[in-house]
């Protein structure tokens, strides 16, 4: 049905109104986008577009009262345009003759597939004169959750090329300060502020993956956010390729989240017929981190594929043996596991045919004859005999050019005229968009995980994509080869139901909301330090939930920082996560491997607290104390965490809240975890038999720190008490 005039819609769901304004010649301009704003009829929202028409300057260039989710120049618009595209230098602006717009429930006939209690708004734009149909997609969630993308299809009978597409949602003005992730290998996710001035802020990755410098979320809010206070949103770009996020704060007062795709030249071209799509734009906001966090966890955990088994904790072989595979000697370590109570062991690299190093093999996904004369299946029986799952390490997209995939097929590795470009970790990148390299990657592995029966495959990618070109013409091809990542996952998981796939990329390289609709589990870096850890799960948190985040108990020495830590500190960290061993056991004490037991046994009793609550952090006034918890989702039960991550300023170190709980609920306070003279069990100024206070005091008064050194912890279970029942 053609729109007649300018009309207003009001989506509501999960604690958020999305709220727009509709014409028959303009993409859907959205009004508000946050708190929600209760029941509205049709009068009341027809002059909250009134009320918000910017007074007339000088032009309508100058007084853009309503900018799309799609701004175009043709409009006025004077920031980056939402599609820039041309056939060959001609129809590059977009104006559309007429606009349709229909809003549908999920389980409707006309959206079958969508998410419970999801709605959406679906906007179709016509511009014949450039020959283009450009259509968006508004999701709003039952979590509160906003989703978004935008289409263009070629209607015209040359080709059209697309440069970018970039959809946008407005914040308020309030809106003053900007956060985003930087980093580097094993130091991902170190939070960044600056203030949103005007001009724009552009995180860019260009490595064929977000990188370990990925922005992850871009956020604005009330200057001086935290986790419990200061309203903020914030936008994530769910792909796994090339991609951008930009803040953009114009002269005429908009200030837009952005992100979508990297085009490389010709990555965007579209014959007659066809279409591009861009990626989720994914959006939350809330009244504090917290809050926006909340939204995009309920969302992940109402998917269908979503993990709800309990997660296993893992052994992964690589910081305990590296290279160095022998039977013997891993028969032994998965005795040691298997005492410990772990559910899963995972043989990590060094299993294929020529790899005793990083220099060779990698392709030649054949298990190595000199290594395994038997091949896999002592190891494999045994471990199942002891209890256990198997999981084993792939990384299908990379190749060593010392093996004999590189020597036979040299066309399947990308690359350009100048050949296949600088080697990283002695691997270069598998064409997986060349249909005979991808059925040869598909076929191994299947082959490997059928024979075996794996249950769990480590997929790493340790090269960022530079010089990714196709042969024979080494047209650029980030993009295929992303989508044929997907698709190999896709496919493997089809072809052997059950089996569980966790995206590593050097560890967190490649940790987006475009790779976990095929992974189970992200690591979340190769850095298992534990004070370390707790920025990096911490901020990895706000977009992924505890039971998606491999988390590991290490040595004593971490082998990446080499700062040694408690075996306390260590596994109260990584419990903190989906629960994992990467330490040599069989070079642990006797106390050692008992204390890893009793760990291992704390998580995994609380494991499904952990991994269905609301993960909460308290805004403390100490910056040398951390303090996170999950709360149940009826706020009866939870579990808090007290870390000093440096000495502290004052000594004692003052009071700490706990936040998150019911603020009329009676509570029990108790220390919780394996005790120890590690734990800070019994130290003096602690509560050794806890304290009962209410959910408003314990999260507006709090109660007094424990004495906690540099990389100390504790654990606290809070539970609620039972109402008296009267006689």
């Amino acid at each position: 049905m053609k729109d007649t005039g300018p009309r207003v819609v009001h989506l509501r769901r999960g604690g958020t109104s999305v709220v727009a304004r509709l014409d028959g010649s303009t993409l859907p301009c959205v009004l508000h986008w946050g708190p929600d704003l209760g029941e509205l009829d049709e009068s009341a929202l027809e002059s909250m577009a009134l009320a918000l028409t910017f007074p007339y300057v000088d032009s309508p260039i100058s007084s853009q009262s309503f900018v799309s989710v799609l701004p175009q120049h043709s409009s006025g618009w004077l920031g980056r345009p939402g599609l820039l595209g041309s056939r060959a230098g001609r129809a590059w602006s977009v104006a559309f003759a007429e606009v349709r717009h229909t809003v549908v429930e999920a389980g409707c006939p006309e959206w079958l597939e969508g998410a419970d209690g999801a709605v959406r708004l679906h906007s179709v734009g016509v511009d014949p004169a450039s020959q283009l149909e450009v259509s968006t997609e508004i999701e709003l969630h039952a979590s509160g959750l906003v989703r978004l993308r935008a289409f263009v299809r070629n209607v015209g009978t040359d080709d059209y090329e697309v440069l970018h597409l970039l959809p946008a949602l407005p914040v308020p003005g309030e809106a003053g300060e900007l956060l985003d992730f930087t980093g580097r290998h094993a130091h991902e996710r170190t939070p960044q502020r600056r203030p949103f001035d005007q001009g724009q802020w552009v995180r860019e990755s260009w490595g064929g993956r977000p990188g370990h410098d990925s922005a992850t979320l871009l956020c604005a809010g009330r200057t001086g956010f935290g986790f419990r206070t200061g309203r903020v949103w914030g936008v994530h770009v769910a792909h796994s390729g090339n991609q951008v996020f930009l803040a953009e704060h114009t002269s005429t007062g908009w200030r837009l989240l952005r992100g979508g795709e990297l085009l490389l030249p010709g990555e965007g071209r579209l014959a007659p017929g066809a279409a591009y799509t861009s990626p989720w734009l994914v959006a939350s906001w809330g009244e504090g981190l917290d809050a926006l966090s909340h939204r995009v966890h309920r969302f992940l955990r109402a998917r269908p594929g979503h993990p709800r088994s309990p997660r296993p904790v893992l052994l992964n072989t690589w910081e305990a043996v590296y290279f160095r595979q022998d039977l013997d000697r891993l028969l032994e370590l998965a005795r040691h596991a298997a005492t410990a109570g772990v559910e899963r062991f995972v043989l990590d690299d060094g299993w294929f045919r020529g790899r005793r190093d990083d220099r060779a093999g990698l392709g030649d996904w054949y298990v190595d004859e000199q290594t395994w004369p038997q091949g896999l299946r002592p190891l494999v029986d045994r471990v199942r005999a002891l209890g256990m799952d198997f999981g084993l390490w792939f990384e299908p997209e990379m190749v060593n050019l010392d093996s004999d995939l590189a020597r036979a097929h040299p066309e399947w590795i990308l690359g350009t005229a100048h050949g296949p470009g600088v080697a990283s970790r002695y691997q270069h990148v598998l064409d997986l968009g060349h249909p005979d390299a991808y059925a040869y990657v598909l076929e191994r592995m299947s082959s490997v995980i059928g024979e075996y029966a794996v249950d769990f495959v480590k997929w790493d990618h340790n090269r960022a994509l530079v010089d990714a070109g196709h042969f024979p013409d080494r047209s650029p091809g980030v993009h295929a080869q992303t989508e044929a990542a997907y698709r190999l996952m896709a496919t493997l998981r089809a072809r052997h139901p059950g089996l569980e796939i966790e995206s590593c990329c050097g560890g967190g390289g490649r940790l987006d909301l475009g790779v976990i609709e095929h992974a189970d589990r992200v690591w979340v870096s190769d850095c298992i330090d534990a004070h370390e850890r707790h920025r990096l799960v911490r901020w990895t948190g706000l977009l992924l939930p505890p039971e998606l985040l491999g988390t590991h108990i290490g040595s004593g020495t971490d082998h990446t920082t080499g700062r040694r830590h408690s075996l306390a500190f260590r596994a109260g960290t990584a419990m903190w996560g989906h629960l994992g061993v990467e330490w040599d056991l069989t070079d642990a004490t006797e106390a050692e491997r008992a204390a890893v037991a009793e760990w291992i046994a704390f998580h995994r009793r609380w494991r499904q607290l952990l991994h269905t609550g609301d993960v909460v952090h308290a805004d403390l006034a100490n910056p040398a104390l951390h303090l996170e918890g999950v709360v149940s989702t009826d706020a009866t039960e939870a579990l808090y965490r007290l870390s000093a991550l440096d000495l502290t300023l004052t000594w004692p170190p003052g009071r700490v809240t706990l936040p998150g709980l019911d603020p009329l609920g009676h509570y029990t306070v108790r220390e919780a975890g394996p005790r120890g003279d590690e734990t800070g069990a019994g130290r003096p100024g602690w509560l050794p038999d806890g304290v009962t206070l209410t959910g408003r005091q314990l999260d507006q008064v709090g109660l007094a720190s424990p004495l906690l050194g540099p990389d100390e912890l504790v654990v606290l279970h809070v539970q609620a008490m039972a109402p008296a029942v009267s006689g």
